[in-house]
Formats: structure tokens, sequence, C-alpha cells
């Protein structure tokens, strides 16, 4: 079992910058990938940033260069650092890990936090 649990949501003007942190625990050696994920109101999911376990971060497209993510695979632990925030960037954050490696086994079955909101003000 895992459990992902995010911290740093908030409202923030448009133009400034927020730091969102998810820590993982629970029964598993390591995760191959951890991330976020955002949804906004009347919009479906979406690909914010996801971190391998080697490092290498796949963006989406409307945060590149603006969001950096990382992640400590010691702590299990991921962050994202968002700067020149929009208000098209207000919405739900989840945190998302996936490849739960177990003694030998990974297993791959998306795992979600709950969700933390970011209102970015005009």
């Amino acid at each position: 079992q895992v459990r992902l649990v995010e911290s740093g949501g908030g409202l923030v003007q448009a133009g400034g910058s927020l730091t969102l942190s998810c820590a993982a625990s629970g029964n598993f050696a390591s995760l191959k990938k951890m991330g976020w994920y955002r949804q906004a109101p009347g919009k479906q999911r979406e690909l914010v940033a996801v971190v391998d376990r080697e490092g290498s971060t796949n963006y989406g497209a409307a945060v590149k260069g603006r969001f950096t993510a990382a992640r400590d695979n010691a702590k299990n632990t991921v962050s994202l650092q968002m700067n020149t925030l929009k208000p098209e960037d207000t919405g739900v954050y989840y945190c998302y890990a996936d490849g739960v490696k177990k003694y030998i086994v990974t297993q791959w079955s998306a795992k979600w936090g709950k969700g933390i909101l970011v209102t970015v003000s005009s």
C-alpha cells in the first residue's frame, strides 16, 4: 500500500511562485515514477510533471519552462516549484506514483494523493 500526501497549496497572485511537496509512505522498497497531475474545474486531469527514479523528467506542454519537479529517492518525496503562475494554472494538483517495487516485483498501477488546491488570482 502506498500513501501519498501533498502539501503547500494555496492562493497566489498571477506572476507569483508556489512550491508543492508530496511524501510517499507505505510498504514498498522504491517507486519508479513520482510526479504531479492537475485538474481544473470542468476539465480532464492533465500531466504536470513526472520524474523517474533516474531523474529524467517529463513535463506537460502548458508548464514547460515555468515549473520544475524534483524528487528525493532516499526520502520518497517529490516537489514542484511553480514560477510565473497564471490564472489557468488554477486547479487541484495530485501527487502521482507508479512502479511500486516490493521485494523483486514491480507493480504498475497508478497511485494518487487526495489532491491539493492551487488558486492563481489575476
